[in-house]
């Protein structure tokens, strides 16, 4: 009988340290639940970065068409600035304010009535 109560106690240990394990393993730091919030975490980042991809790819493009590309710098230049080129005439189309004629303002009289 007195080898059963040794045997019984390592038996005892090793289903404590089993326990703890597994305790570790689900809710413990690094454990289950963790690594699956992480994992939620970084597919989250892995989208937000493919989008931040995509934009910073514009604006390169833009950055890109600025310094090579003369058309780009000039249509700005013309637009935003009203800048000509030398040489060019400058025409400015000024439309007339209109006037209110007599042919031009409505009828206060009522056809077939008479005052």
């Amino acid at each position: 009988m007195r080898i059963a109560r040794p045997l019984g106690l390592v038996l005892v240990l090793l289903a404590a340290l089993l326990a703890w394990l597994q305790y570790r393993l689900w809710v413990g730091h690094g454990g289950a639940r963790e690594v699956q919030a992480l994992s939620a975490q970084v597919a989250r980042q892995a989208r937000d970065n493919g989008g931040l991809k995509q934009r910073n790819a514009e604006i390169g493009a833009e950055v890109e068409d600025l310094k090579s590309g003369e058309a780009a710098v000039e249509e700005r230049a013309r637009s935003e600035l009203g800048m000509i080129k030398p040489g060019e005439t400058f025409y400015r189309v000024v439309e007339p304010a209109s006037t209110a004629t007599a042919d031009d303002a409505p009828d206060t009289e009522t056809p077939g009535l008479a005052p």
